[in-house]
C-alpha cells in the first residue's frame, strides 16, 4: 500500500520559515520523482518544487524560487520543503506528490495546511 504522509505545516508570521517532510512507505523511494504543490481557497493546486530521483535536478515555481529549498533523503524514504520568508500568499494546503516514472502514475498525500498570518 503506497503511502505519503506529511507532517510541518502550521501557522507562521510573515517572514518566518516552516519545514515540510514527506514520508513514503510502500514504494521504492528512490526511483520516484518527488514534487510540492499546493492549493489556495478559490485557486487550482499549483506545483511548488520538484526534485529528480537522485536529487541532482531541482525545480521551483517563480512565486517561491530563492525562498525555498527542496530536498530528499533516500535513506529515509523523505522529501523535504524548507520554506524561508514566508508571505501570506503562501498560505495554502501543502500536498506531496510522488511520480513512477517508468509507468507515470502519480500519487498524493493528504496534505498539510500552511496559514502565515500576523
Amino acid at each position: 500500500q503506497v503511502q505519503l504522509v506529511e507532517s510541518g505545516g502550521g501557522l507562521v508570521q510573515p517572514g518566518g520559515s516552516l519545514r515540510l517532510s514527506c514520508a513514503a512507505s510502500g514504494l521504492t523511494f528512490s526511483n520516484l520523482v518527488m514534487r510540492w504543490y499546493r492549493q489556495a481557497p478559490g485557486k487550482e493546486r499549483e506545483l511548488v518544487a520538484h526534485i529528480s530521483t537522485a536529487g541532482g535536478v531541482t525545480i521551483y515555481a517563480d512565486s517561491v524560487k530563492g525562498r525555498c529549498t527542496i530536498a530528499r533523503d533516500n535513506a529515509k524514504n523523505t522529501v523535504y520543503l524548507q520554506m524561508n520568508s514566508l508571505k501570506p500568499e503562501d498560505t495554502a494546503v501543502y500536498y506531496c506528490n510522488a511520480l513512477e516514472p517508468l509507468n507515470m502514475i502519480n500519487y498524493w498525500g493528504q496534505g498539510t495546511q500552511v496559514t502565515v498570518s500576523s
